[in-house]
């Protein structure tokens, strides 16, 4: 047998037996059969095995059977095996990570922020994400500047769910500078968390980005943040020419409630594609402007049942 466990007692010596087979498969059910028994003392056999198991098949199971367990040991355990060898015990080992629930646990991964692989790096903040976890933002500030840009992405993350006020400047330079489209659109949504208008030139900035997936979040940021001097943005934003844009451009509007945007969103009622004209509707019946009416009130017989859905709200809330 290639794997030694430590003299640890088992009542069930047939599935003792198993555990160390020398066949990988006999061993990969055995493992199986043991996480069934949901026994906090039979962790160590999984971590043991996860370790020092000759075999790649065994340290994958291995990794995904200790998912779910808030341990340091299962912890530390995983996070050796992110450095794994095997591309799929990696991959599983960073599942089981991230499905910690248990904040204290995740003093275990901070060590592992600095990794000099890229994927482990990034691993750790993803998990570290999940647990909101104060001490986490001194790392992820480090590596908002990481070369890896996975890194970066998952960086944002952490600090955004933290809501650190501190890391804002940052995060709005990632926001309007970064090379990678899917760190900007990170960045951009993180500049959410904040109430503070010095966001605004950044979002500003990512509603003209060459990347509609950066532009279509800042138009969502901005509506979540409903800064009122942002709706001359948001209306030139309205002919844009994806149209996932523009159906975040007008649902930031309805937030809004500006009238000043009812002629751009009039225009957009008459739209060949269904979701933008209901998002219109919606709009301006959030907004009030009852010059709006008769146009809703033609729009009443189109063609998709959730757009006459929509216009009839729009229609009910100018006429309350």
């Amino acid at each position: 047998m290639n794997l030694a466990f430590p003299d640890i007692d088992l009542a069930d010596a047939e599935l003792r037996a198993r555990l160390t087979s020398t066949d990988a498969g006999v061993r990969r059910i055995a493992l199986m059969e043991l996480a069934e028994q949901e026994d906090e003392d039979n962790l160590i056999w999984l971590q043991t095995s996860l370790r020092h198991d000759q075999s790649a098949e065994v340290r994958q199971e291995a990794a995904r059977l200790l998912a779910g367990w808030d341990d340091d040991f299962v912890a530390d355990a995983l996070c050796h095996a992110l450095a794994d060898s095997d591309a799929t015990v990696r991959q599983h080992a960073a599942q089981s990570l991230s499905e910690l629930k248990q904040a204290e646990t995740g003093k275990v991964l901070l060590p592992w922020a600095s990794h000099e692989e890229a994927f482990v790096r990034t691993a750790i903040l993803r998990a570290l994400r999940e647990l909101r976890l104060p001490e986490a933002a001194e790392p992820a500030l480090l590596l908002l500047r990481d070369e890896d840009a996975q890194v970066r992405r998952e960086a944002v993350a952490v600090l955004g769910w933290l809501k650190k006020e501190e890391a804002l400047a940052e995060i709005a330079r990632l926001a309007e500078s970064d090379a990678d489209v899917d760190v900007r659109r990170a960045a951009t949504g993180a500049l959410g968390f904040s109430r503070n208008e010095n966001v605004l030139p950044a979002l500003r900035q990512a509603l003209a980005d060459q990347a509609w997936q950066v532009r279509e979040e800042a138009a969502a940021t901005l509506g979540k943040l409903r800064f009122t001097g942002v709706v001359d943005d948001l209306i030139v934003a309205l002919d844009d020419s994806y149209w996932q844009v523009r159906l975040q451009v007008a649902r930031a509007l309805g937030k809004l409630k500006d009238r000043c945007a009812t002629t751009g969103l009039l225009r957009t009622l008459g739209h060949s594609i269904s979701n933008l004209r209901k998002e219109a509707a919606l709009a301006l019946g959030e907004i009030g402007d009852a010059s709006a009416l008769p146009a809703l009130q033609a729009a009443s017989n189109d063609a998709d049942p959730e757009v006459r859905k929509a216009v009839r709200i729009a229609i009910s809330q100018l006429q309350a």
